[in-house]
């Protein structure tokens, strides 16, 4: 898995082909990971991009990392195979590289993406996560997936699937929020402890749609100490806030719809933070949730009630 990687989510707001412009300018600028979901609704303007570079010989198909994630209606393990070959087909892709289920949360199986009932709460499920992923190691035997993960889970969660009666195959990932604000230290430290790989979206601070984000959380690229550093070692902020994860063993997505910040983004190999800046960045945390979900608090399964 390439330590950085492209996000393609987008609020709803950006229109889909911007998903497309942005995922071909980020393969033509390096990146090789593209981390995809079916919830994003855009997998068929990402899989354009994708088929365009490898057609033009940009990419050859070996190359490139592909990430898919398992939506919350599809849990049932009869609804998996389908899931992951609607994906499949929507990328335009013969398999998959790493598909993860999105979140330990689980929602009434169907079509309606975020299920509710007529008081307009969500309508929650309950099928065990370990069924889900066997479901899961089955697709990897039918070559349609080359690994599989989880994102959003608690350790407690992880725990239920490798301590599962029969495992084929282990969690390779976690996916979860995790910035200077949410260092996840605890999480990181358990995953390594397991020989999984910890993967951070929101790196740079959230899209802040309203929705789901509380307008006024701090912002991370505005961070005084993160400012400080960057400018003390001429990078931007962003270039400095994902080195400080990588330098921590964290695999980075990073997000935007900007050429030039998208090419930017890529440009973090070639300088190291010192130990100083980063006990200093460390020093940062806050932990502080931008994605918190509250309106899922009330399903069993709900992944943020633990430390980590």
């Amino acid at each position: 898995m390439p330590v950085i990687g492209f996000g393609t989510y987008a609020p709803e707001t950006y229109p889909k082909r911007m998903a497309e412009e942005a995922t071909e300018i980020a393969i033509r600028a390096g990146y090789r990971h593209i981390d995809g979901a079916y919830l994003y609704g855009n997998e068929a303007e990402v899989g354009r991009a994708i088929q365009k570079t490898i057609a033009d010989g940009t990419i050859r198909r070996e190359d490139l990392f592909y990430t898919g994630k398992l939506w919350s209606t599809n849990h049932a393990p009869e609804r998996v195979r389908p899931a992951l070959e609607k994906s499949l087909q929507d990328v335009g892709l013969d398999y998959i590289d790493l598909f993860l289920i999105h979140t330990p949360v689980e929602f009434k199986p169907g079509d309606e993406v975020f299920p509710t009932d007529e008081n307009g709460k969500m309508i929650f499920h309950n099928t065990d996560i370990r069924d889900t992923w066997k479901a899961l190691e089955a697709c990897k035997d039918a070559g349609l997936v080359r690994s599989i993960g989880v994102s959003n889970f608690n350790g407690k969660q992880m725990e239920l699937i490798l301590n599962a009666p029969v495992l084929k195959y282990k969690p390779v990932c976690n996916q979860v929020e995790c910035h200077i604000f949410l260092n996840q230290s605890k999480l990181l430290e358990y995953c390594k402890s397991k020989d999984i790989v910890l993967v951070g979206y929101s790196v740079l601070g959230s899209s802040r749609v309203e929705k789901w984000i509380d307008q006024n959380s701090p912002k991370v690229l505005e961070d005084p100490v993160l400012l400080d550093v960057a400018q003390k070692i001429g990078r931007s902020p962003a270039q400095v806030a994902m080195r400080y994860l990588l330098q921590r063993g964290i695999v980075v997505l990073a997000k935007s719809f900007t050429a030039e910040r998208i090419k930017q983004n890529f440009q973090v190999f070639d300088f190291e933070l010192s130990a100083e800046d980063m006990k200093q960045l460390d020093g940062v945390n806050k932990n502080l949730r931008y994605l918190s979900l509250d309106s899922w608090k009330e399903s069993p399964k709900y992944p943020y009630h633990d430390e980590y």
